[in-house]
C-alpha cells in the first residue's frame, strides 16, 4: 500500500527531529534534514506495516497541520509493500535438487544447507550484510 502523511521537522539540539502527528508515537531524528527525512520514511513505513499486519485501523492523514515557529512542514511518502520486501525476514521453504553424491557428502559433513544457500544467493546477487 502507498501512503502520504504530513510531518513536521524541528530542530533538537544538534539534530533534526521529525514527528508524524497522525501516527501516534511515530517520530525520529537525524543528524541533518536529509538523514531525518530518510529516517522518517522508514519510521512511517514501519508504523504502517505493523498496523497492517496487526489489522489495526490506520488513521487518515490530516488535511491541515499547525506548525510552530522554527518547525517545517513536509510530506512523507511511504510504501509498505516496498518496506515489507526489504525487511521481512520470515523464512520461506524452497524445494531444490542437487546431485545425490553432493547431498551425501554434505550430510556427512553436517552442512547447514539453509545457511549455505543463503550465503551463496547473497554472493550471487552481490548483497552484502
Amino acid at each position: 500500500m502507498k501512503y502520504v502523511y504530513p510531518a513536521i521537522l524541528f530542530p533538537d539540539d544538534d539534530q533534526i527531529g521529525v514527528k508524524v502527528p497522525d501516527l501516534p508515537g511515530c517520530f525520529t531524528y537525524g543528524k541533518d534534514a536529509a538523514e531525518a527525512l530518510i529516517m522518517a520514511k522508514d519510521a512511517v513505513e514501519m508504523w504502517l506495516w505493523s498496523a497492517e499486519d496487526d489489522r489495526l485501523p490506520i488513521p487518515p492523514p490530516s488535511e491541515t497541520l499547525v506548525v510552530e515557529k522554527g518547525e517545517t512542514f513536509t510530506l512523507i511518502a511511504a510504501d509498505t509493500d516496498e518496506w515489507r520486501q526489504a525487511n521481512d525476514t520470515k523464512a520461506v521453504k524452497k524445494t531444490l535438487t542437487i546431485p545425490a553424491w553432493l547431498n551425501r557428502q554434505a550430510e556427512k559433513a553436517n552442512a547447514p544447507f539453509s545457511q549455505i544457500l543463503q550465503q551463496g544467493l547473497k554472493k550471487y546477487l552481490h548483497i552484502s550484510e
